[in-house]
């Protein structure tokens, strides 16, 4: 196959990792196969394979790319204004990437395939969303919002509570609109009330 297009290759590798994604969530492991993903897009296995390499190329692209759109949520968070706010909006980043990549959510967090686990190399290129949550949090403890603690410890906390969170507004268990809404607000606003310096 021709190397598409810049531009061609773009938006065919991303039909690719999205079809894949849908095929895995909607199907389960057992309807991904390299045939089935071009399938879906219209496309050959042979483009899979150029773009990919084989299966395994193709699921480690999935999990990067879902960290990359992740990233980009988290990249239009303010990072010079009140430090809590700025940490809020990275939890409702957070969310918004989750509910807008459902597809990839499962194989970016979970073991939906029991014989693919990211590389190295993988978990070194998605460590950044999660130093980006850390130097949040950092900022609260730097200007006194929050009681001195490790940032590293707090971001773990706050990590765990917003993929939860996430993960039952997937399922269907936060009731949806704005009974999710309330939910992520008092969990969030309780978290960070936890944490936050004692008042003298």
């Amino acid at each position: 196959m021709a190397r598409p297009r810049t531009r061609d290759y773009d938006e065919l590798r991303r039909d690719l990792l999205d079809a894949a994604g849908r095929l895995l969530a909607e199907e389960g492991p057992q309807a991904l196969s390299t045939r089935r993903v071009a399938q879906e897009v219209g496309s050959s296995t042979t483009a899979v394979y150029n773009l990919f390499g084989d299966k395994t190329g193709l699921l480690r692209a999935m999990f990067l790319e879902g960290f990359a759109r992740l990233a980009r949520e988290f990249a239009a968070v303010p990072r010079d204004g009140d430090p809590e706010a700025d940490l809020m909006a990275l939890g409702y980043a957070y969310r918004a990437a989750a509910l807008a990549n459902p597809h990839l959510y499962e194989l970016m967090f979970g073991r939906p395939i029991a014989d693919f686990r990211p590389d190295e190399s993988a978990l070194t290129q998605i460590q950044g969303t999660f130093d980006t949550l850390v130097a949040a949090v950092a900022r609260c403890v730097d200007v006194g919002r929050f009681a001195p603690s490790d940032p590293y410890d707090i971001a773990v906390h706050l990590n765990a509570l917003v993929h939860g969170l996430a993960s039952l507004e997937l399922r269907g268990s936060l009731a949806g609109g704005d009974q999710a809404d309330r939910h992520w607000r008092l969990a969030l606003e309780a978290t960070f009330r936890g944490h936050r310096t004692p008042a003298p």
